[in-house]
């Protein structure tokens, strides 16, 4: 059975994201249906799957990283509406046998992702 797993480094600072908030969303259409909401460990990760089983199936899905609350609980000096806030990472499961892993590289002025292993 396929699983999905993420993590998240602060690359303004160097580090793990520590809790920073996650929420994973299964998308129909324009419908979002939120399946689960979480916060990074002192990794930058989850502990365990964002998603496995029959929870995840083949389809679109959306993460989306809450980057300028954690920045702003770091004391980092934001303008208002920050440049970065929340991080929608759009992505679809072609394969729901297999793992996927969506990382996030964020500061407050930029972002990267890819499909890691």
């Amino acid at each position: 059975m396929g699983y999905l797993t993420t993590h998240v480094l602060d690359t303004a600072h160097g580090c793990p994201a520590a809790g920073m908030r996650i929420d994973l969303f299964r998308l129909d259409g324009e419908a979002r249906s939120l399946m689960t909401s979480v916060a990074a460990n002192a990794d930058g990760r989850y502990d365990g799957a964002l998603a496995e089983g029959e929870a995840f199936g083949a389809g679109t899905y959306e993460i989306v990283f809450h980057a300028g609350a954690y920045f702003r609980g770091r004391g980092v000096d934001l303008p208002d509406p920050p440049f970065i806030d929340l991080v929608p990472v759009r992505f679809g499961i072609a394969s729901p046998d297999d793992h996927y892993h969506v990382p996030l590289l964020v500061s407050p002025y930029g972002y990267a992702t890819y499909r890691g292993s």
